[in-house]
């Protein structure tokens, strides 16, 4: 999960927690390839229909919410390359008031359908599948008539490249011609295995951050061909899987069979990181680090090599400056947000003026500090033992590094 992700996971956190007084908050998700005036006079069908809602604040709430959501479509001549989420409605702040909340958010990768939500909570399962789900797989179904190369990206699926063979079909002929005419389907069966190999390493290889490839057909069609080794060496497989299809269809197949491989790759780079690290940890102490306070001063140093950081952990960075008398501080603390934490503090400690206040999530912050010294930043859940333990007896932050700083 690159930095971007993580943000949006975040945000997600947050608009998932909010709660409206009534069936009043409004998402809309909007493919790239919507006609925008279509989702437009949609959602003024919406509003006509929402003249028929009884209670007259929740009637006014939901068609104030859809003014805004038409409002900002106006701005679009067309969606935008991945599609968007957009969302308004009154959320609650103190006592009994509310206010107008409304969000537009460019998803990591694209949405395939069009959907009208409204609801006391803002749908966000839809786009957190897309952030959670971003590996990028190869994919490969072959047999000895065909060949369909392809990508999963996400939860999305894309056919790249179709091949047909010259293998000529099983003839009836026996004795000599039969032997003959074996031998001669095996070599243009051959010379098939070698084109695919060639054309999937042309779209493989310049893929970047390709994790590896499923490799599906009937068998024994695609033991055949790895055993020719004809992919690129670099280019891991990462699990072969029977399937009827090798066309198009065949690529989705290949997905819902290797469902459970693809569960374990999710969490296969976070694994590789965490378990880097206490190898390392036991293997050579110096040259590891944990803690915030220490992870800090070996970034600022240039020292980390690679940052592994819980994605789970719920910490700010809080800056507090005083323009009347100069006082400047910084502390780390819990909190459910930089709205809460900000309601803490009253005044200047020193003075009693007001307080300039910068809040930020340490999380973020230490991930950018680290990009920008030359390092590697890899995000870690705690859905694995691994990924709990450097939760749990680490803090969630630790480095594995350039150098001792000491």
């Amino acid at each position: 999960m690159d930095d971007k992700r993580y943000e949006l996971k975040r945000k997600l956190d947050e608009i998932e927690d909010i709660q409206g007084n009534h069936t009043e908050l409004i998402t809309l998700y909007v493919p790239p390839d919507k006609n925008i005036k279509d989702a437009f006079d949609q959602l003024k069908d919406e509003y006509r229909q929402a003249n028929n809602i009884k209670t007259k604040s929740t009637r006014k709430n939901v068609q104030s919410a859809l003014d805004v959501l038409m409002g900002k479509l106006k701005h679009f001549k067309n969606p935008p390359e991945n599609g968007m989420i957009m969302m308004a409605g009154e959320v609650p702040t103190k006592g009994d008031k509310t206010d107008m909340m409304s969000l537009i958010i460019e998803p990591p990768e694209k949405i395939n359908s069009y959907r009208y939500h409204c609801d006391s909570n803002f749908l966000v399962e839809p786009l957190r599948e897309l952030v959670d789900k971003n590996k990028k797989i190869g994919l490969l179904v072959l047999d000895r008539r065909e060949a369909t190369i392809g990508l999963l990206i996400g939860n999305n699926i894309e056919a790249l490249r179709h091949h047909t063979s010259g293998v000529p079909g099983k003839t009836k002929a026996g004795g000599q011609s039969q032997a003959r005419f074996e031998r001669l389907r095996d070599i243009a069966a051959s010379e098939f295995y070698k084109r695919i190999g060639e054309s999937a390493n042309e779209i493989f290889e310049n893929e970047e951050d390709l994790v590896g490839v499923l490799v599906g057909g009937p068998s024994p069609t695609k033991e055949e061909f790895l055993k020719k080794d004809l992919l690129h060496h670099e280019i891991d497989v990462l699990g072969k899987y029977d399937v009827s299809y090798t066309d198009e269809y065949g690529l989705r197949e290949l997905v819902d069979v290797a469902s459970e491989t693809l569960e374990k790759i999710e969490t296969m780079e976070e694994r590789r990181a965490a378990k880097e690290f206490l190898k390392k940890l036991v293997e050579d102490e110096n040259m590891v680090t944990y803690g915030e306070k220490q992870v800090r001063k070996a970034i600022r140093m240039g020292a980390v090599e690679k940052l592994v950081i819980s994605e789970d952990l719920r910490k700010y960075r809080v800056r507090l400056e005083c323009t009347e008398c100069g006082y400047d501080n910084q502390v780390t603390v819990e909190g459910e947000g930089p709205k809460e934490i900000k309601s803490r503090y009253e005044g200047c400690p020193e003075c009693n003026s007001e307080l300039d206040i910068e809040v930020e999530d340490v999380v973020t912050e230490l991930a950018e500090m680290t990009d920008n010294m030359g390092g590697e930043v890899t995000f870690v859940s705690t859905d694995f033992e691994e990924g709990q333990q450097l939760y749990n007896a680490f803090g969630g932050v630790a480095a594995i590094l350039r150098f001792s700083p000491s």
